[in-house]
């Protein structure tokens, strides 16, 4: 295959559109288990919105807000709840869910297929662990998951954005190989938020 940067606009359009036309994007990976340090062990599936249960959705919006809400509060965007259930149910959202060995829901990713300044990506909208799992390596080993499923569509890169009160979760991206992508607004621009991306390519 060319380069992606040689590429047409179409070309990369049709790779979008072969990733968004699978019901699981991620099945000839290696990404349905895993295992931390200590043992604890993880099962993890993939789905689309409309495959998702509703209590699972509601589960996923009390992670968000328990995790996010009081940083977003911090900014003057503010926490707008029904915005956030609004992106949570877009009808192209996918799920990368992990359950605990009780198989209850601990940890998701949503993600979609798209086109960003000309470059076809994986976007990440969200990744949120409930407090008593994160330092397992779980987040990683999803971002990891969803960097293989761009690799595996012959998308360029991963993106996703991080707000900048949020020093935690900038020094979690950045130290799995996440860098300030071009399309995030200059500094001078006073922006409350920033994103990063992940090249896929090579």
């Amino acid at each position: 295959m060319a380069h992606r940067d040689e590429l047409s606009a179409g070309a990369k359009h049709k790779l979008i559109q072969a990733a968004a036309r699978e019901k699981n994007p991620l099945e000839k990976l290696t990404y349905d288990s895993y295992k931390s340090n200590a043992g604890e062990e993880f099962k993890l599936y993939c789905r689309t919105k409309g495959d998702m249960d509703d209590k699972t959705l509601k589960w996923a919006f009390k992670l968000a807000e328990q995790n996010v809400g009081p940083f977003y509060k911090a900014l003057k965007m503010g926490w707008k709840p029904k915005i956030k259930q609004s992106e949570l149910n877009k009808n192209w959202a996918r799920y990368l869910v992990a359950l605990n060995q009780q198989k209850q829901p601990v940890a998701y990713t949503m993600f979609r297929f798209d086109m960003d300044d000309g470059d076809c990506v994986l976007y990440c909208y969200e990744i949120q662990i409930s407090p008593d799992y994160r330092r397992k390596g779980l987040g990683k080993f999803m971002m990891q998951t969803l960097e293989a499923c761009a690799r595996h569509w012959s998308l360029e890169k991963v993106m996703l954005t991080v707000l900048n009160n949020n020093d935690n979760s900038q020094k979690f991206f950045k130290s799995i190989g996440y860098i300030t992508d071009g399309t995030s607004p200059d500094v001078m621009k006073l922006e409350e938020y920033q994103i990063l991306s992940k090249s896929t390519l090579g």
